[in-house]
């Protein structure tokens, strides 16, 4: 299952940027095609592509962001259908259905392109519209994460990103991914805040609290605090070791204490998935 913390927006034709984003810790590079690259540029960019991913290396794992448009799409898609490729994020999302119209249409590029497997979807939920149908579009077997465009959202509603208006469709997102195993994307604040490092950690921690997975980036210092932020602190580790420790010497009673607190199954099972991502 793949879990990634953080995804760092790259211009798929920004070789200066590209050249040093597999040095940023994120877990994985998007290479952009749509809004970071201008309507005369995206031929150039689609052409570039293959290039780029080889730029970024085998070591890195590679994301690539098509256009909203059709035709743009398909462009998009026959360039980005190759190996090295490990999810095509899909913006504007709004139901099920275009993403299992884009889901076939990987397939068959993938077959033609002799791939194992078609690389998985990551849906991009841009408009209050798309919140009611969340429950169908993670119901797409293609699919491997669900992410919150911030901005865009904002401008569904006709708000500022704030806070205050984010955090519905943060928890919604991650009640929706969750059953699936999905990743949930996003933070409750605006993606452009980059010198309020106070506000972007606490929006981390309010993403983990609700069940955020992990978050996208714009900028190379949002990075460290996003992998920070989602992964589980020492303390935690510590509290799930001793819980699975104490779990384990039971012989399996139903509720055991540990740390003067009651535990029970479901505490458990959490610890045991804790312990697992270090695994």
């Amino acid at each position: 299952m793949t879990m990634w913390r953080s995804l760092l927006f790259v211009a798929a034709d920004d070789s200066r940027r590209l050249a040093r984003a597999s040095e940023r810790g994120a877990d994985a590079v998007i290479l952009d095609l749509e809004d970071a690259v201008p309507v005369e540029r995206k031929m150039q960019a689609r052409a570039g592509l293959a290039a780029a991913i080889e730029l970024l290396g085998d070591h890195q794992q590679v994301v690539v962001r098509i256009n909203a448009g059709w035709r743009d799409a398909f462009a998009d898609l026959e360039a980005a259908i190759a190996g090295g490729v490990a999810a095509i994020m899909v913006p504007k999302v709004e139901d099920a259905a275009r993403l299992r119209a884009i889901a076939d249409i990987i397939s068959e590029l993938a077959e033609a392109a002799n791939l194992s497997a078609p690389p998985p979807l990551i849906a991009l939920i841009e408009n209050a519209a798309a919140l009611p149908r969340l429950a169908e579009i993670a119901e797409i077997p293609q699919l491997t994460g669900l992410a919150l465009g911030s901005e865009d959202f904002s401008l569904s509603v006709g708000v500022p990103p704030s806070p205050e208006l984010l955090d519905l469709p943060c928890r919604q997102i991650a009640l929706a991914a969750a059953p699936r195993g999905l990743m949930a994307l996003g933070l409750p604040i605006s993606i452009a805040t980059i010198s309020d490092e106070d506000a972007w950690a606490a929006a981390v921690a309010r993403a983990r609290a609700v069940g955020m997975t992990g978050a996208l980036c714009i900028h190379p210092h949002q990075v460290p605090p996003i992998n920070r932020g989602f992964a589980p602190s020492n303390e935690e580790r510590q509290r799930a070791a001793r819980i699975a420790e104490a779990w384990d010497a039971s012989d399996g009673r139903g509720v055991i204490t540990v740390d003067g607190r009651m535990v029970d199954l479901p505490v458990i099972l959490a610890a045991q998935r804790l312990l697992a991502l270090d695994s």
